[in-house]
């Protein structure tokens, strides 16, 4: 057994899977390979943001602000192929227009996007537009990191105590249940960023994030016993959204 060469392994499967980055040919894939690689979901997203981030300080030289981060945003649902907005858009569908447990579900899975979905997108996206071109440019780049890493750490998180409610899907190999020594990786892969902006505001962010993760983790145990991927999408959408409204509202006091 190689440890190093299988964690690197699982490195490039978050990478492959979470991304458009093409990844090496000798990496392979096996469905169990998902599952132990959640633990760089997080580290994966620091990428993402890191990406946004340099998005955003090349075009904020020719651009202003506003342009710049519209221009991050849009480099980030290339680079992802909109993996997780899609799950929002689904998840928003399915809950504001379904009554039962089965409908819900019948309505995520189908791939046209409905009234709620798209409404919830535009949201989400201008929420992200005006909080980020609304904050110092020197906060911007660290936020966008932090944000993208911290919320796909609160995101995972249900895989260590809720249950994956298809019997079959796309997120399937990866919903097996998180052990807490690879969730303590993804913690130190996701948190720290957001301790690199400010301590008092890391802390407050934590504290607010937890709060809403028991909430919609609640909703969702509520509305279909559990999660599916595009919960999961939809959870980080939200959180990663938080993040950034937190960010705004610490500067105005």
């Amino acid at each position: 057994m190689n440890r190093p060469l299988d964690e690197l392994r699982y490195f490039f499967t978050a990478l492959g899977y979470f991304t458009r980055v093409p990844v090496p040919r000798w990496v392979g894939f096996e469905r169990e390979y998902l599952n132990a690689a959640a633990r760089y979901f997080p580290l994966v997203g620091a990428m993402v943001g890191c990406v946004a981030a340099l998005v955003y300080l090349a075009a904020l030289r020719v651009f202003p602000a506003s342009v710049a981060v519209l221009l991050s945003i849009a480099a980030t649902l290339v680079l992802t192929g909109a993996f997780h907005e899609d799950g929002l858009a689904d998840c928003v569908d399915a809950f504001g227009g379904a009554y039962t447990r089965d409908d819900a579900l019948r309505i995520m899975h189908d791939s046209r996007i409905g009234a709620f979905g798209a409404i919830a997108l535009v949201i989400a996206l201008a929420l992200k537009w005006q909080t980020l071109a609304a904050l110092p440019p020197q906060r911007v780049a660290w936020t966008m990191v932090a944000a993208h890493a911290a919320s796909r750490v609160f995101a995972i998180s249900y895989l260590v105590t809720l249950d994956y409610v298809r019997a079959e899907g796309k997120a399937k190999p990866v919903a097996q249940r998180m052990s807490l020594a690879s969730f303590t990786l993804a913690l130190v892969f996701g948190l720290p960023w957001l301790f690199v902006i400010d301590v008092r505001f890391a802390c407050a962010t934590i504290v607010v994030l937890a709060v809403l993760r028991f909430v919609i983790g609640r909703y969702f145990v509520r509305r279909i016993g559990g999660y599916t991927g595009d919960c999961l999408g939809f959870a980080q959408q939200v959180f990663e959204i938080v993040i950034y409204l937190i960010g705004l509202a610490w500067i105005s006091f």
